[in-house]
């Protein structure tokens, strides 16, 4: 079982609680980790960052595809049931459409795929209007915690001198 995170992981750490200024150690840690093989995202979550203009940037795009996997022919059947669900509950087609377009549902489908834990920042929500990852993990039987669980589960510890 690995990590599999999502965009808000490396995003809102950037912006709120892990700069690259102040606690370098996340990132070194998130480095640590991943070569371990225990900690990933995925290229379309790598597409999302790389959207932005800032030092997350060049810190994404130096690591490629050894932190931010391609879908395999697992990824995609485990989509296309993702797809039926999405299809088939009570959100709007706007919802869904979206849904299916953006990371997310590559997240939870390679999650499901590969057996991964996702790493999201985002709760749980029964608005018809969007579809978020913790609401896609529950329906496909995917493990999901937040960064912080993540942290205290693997006993990271950003220590000073």
């Amino acid at each position: 079982m690995a990590y599999l995170l999502d965009a808000n992981a490396f995003i809102e750490a950037r912006k709120r609680w892990y700069g690259f200024d102040f606690c370098p150690a996340y990132w070194d840690w998130l480095d640590t980790v991943n070569a371990n093989g225990e900690l990933f995202s995925i290229e379309r979550v790598a597409a999302e960052i790389q959207a932005g203009d800032d030092e997350l940037v060049d810190w994404s795009r130096a690591r490629g595809e050894g932190l931010f996997l391609r879908p395999d022919a697992a990824v995609l059947a485990s989509l296309s049931q993702l797809s039926m669900w999405a299809t088939g509950g009570d959100y709007e087609p706007a919802a869904v459409a979206t849904f299916l377009d953006i990371a997310d549902s590559y997240l939870v489908a390679h999650a499901h795929a590969h057996g991964h834990t996702v790493v999201t920042m985002e709760i749980v929500s029964n608005s018809p209007k969007n579809i978020k990852v913790p609401n896609a993990c529950v329906a496909m039987g995917v493990k999901y915690v937040n960064v912080f669980t993540m942290l205290r589960t693997e006993r990271a510890r950003f220590v000073l001198g």
